[in-house]
C-alpha cells in the first residue's frame, strides 16, 4: 500500500475541499442506468462471470483517476491518493441470509484478476464470518452486487462529517427496455473530493472501459 500527501494548499479543488470538510459536510451520489447488453453475451459465450467481469471494469475505471483514489488521514489530518485502490466484493449465503466480505486486490490484467477474484469467493464461501477489516485493508472500496433486484434508486448513508472519501458502488440486476438489457448503478463520493461531474464521469468511464474490453 503506497500513497502520495496531497498539498491541501494547492490541491485543485482547495475551496471545494474546505468547504465541504468545514461548512457543510456531506456526501453525494448518484444512480443511473448502464447498457450492459453486449458485456452480458460476453460472459454468457465465455463462460465467465458477469459480476466479476463487471467488478474488473469498475476497478480498472475507479483507479483511473486520482480523484477515486482519495482518503483522509484523521489522525494527521492528511488528505493522500492512493496508487491502487481494490474491491471489497460479497458472497451472500442462501443458509444464513447473511454477507461475508471478500477483499480482492486489483489487478489491471483482466485474467489475473479474474482468476483471484474466483478464488476469493470460493473461499469466502467456507465461512460465515462477516470479517471485515478496514483497519488492515485501507485502500480498499465497497462494491457490492445487489442481484435481487433491478432498483430505481439507492443511498448510502454515513455519519454526519465522517470523512470517508473512498468510493461505495453498488448495482443491481439488468433488466430488459426497449430491446437492452440495462442495469441500475449507484456511485457515492464525499463531496470535499468529488462532484456532480466526477460522479457522472465514473458511468461515461464505464461505458468506455466496456466498449473496449468487448474489443
Amino acid at each position: 500500500m503506497n500513497y502520495k500527501v496531497i498539498d491541501k494548499e494547492t490541491y485543485y479543488r482547495k475551496g471545494v475541499f474546505r468547504h465541504f470538510m468545514q461548512d457543510c459536510k456531506c456526501s453525494t451520489s448518484i444512480t443511473a442506468r448502464i447498457d450492459v447488453t453486449e458485456l452480458v453475451r460476453y460472459s454468457k459465450k465465455n463462460s465467465t462471470k458477469f459480476y466479476i467481469n463487471f467488478l474488473y471494469i469498475l476497478s480498472k475505471v475507479l483507479n483511473s483517476r486520482d480523484d477515486y483514489k482519495m482518503a483522509y488521514l484523521w489522525q494527521t489530518e492528511e488528505l493522500i491518493c492512493y496508487d491502487v485502490i481494490n474491491p471489497i466484493q460479497y458472497v451472500f449465503h442462501e443458509d444464513t441470509e447473511t454477507c461475508t466480505p471478500v477483499y480482492t486486490t486489483y489487478c489491471e490484467d483482466y485474467n489475473v484478476f479474474y482468476e483471484k477474484a474466483l478464488l476469493d469467493v470460493e473461499r469466502a464461501k467456507e465461512t460465515r464470518e462477516y470479517g471485515l477489516d478496514s483497519a488492515n485493508h485501507p485502500n480498499w472500496f465497497d462494491a457490492s452486487y445487489i442481484s435481487w433486484l433491478s432498483y430505481d434508486s439507492l443511498n448510502i448513508e454515513l455519519p454526519d462529517g465522517y470523512p470517508y472519501f473512498l468510493p461505495i458502488v453498488n448495482w443491481g440486476r439488468y433488466r430488459e427496455e426497449n430491446g437492452r438489457l440495462m442495469m441500475p448503478v449507484s456511485v457515492r463520493l464525499n463531496h470535499a473530493v468529488a462532484d456532480g461531474f466526477l460522479i457522472a464521469n465514473v458511468f461515461r468511464l464505464l461505458e468506455k472501459e466496456i466498449a473496449d474490453f468487448l474489443n
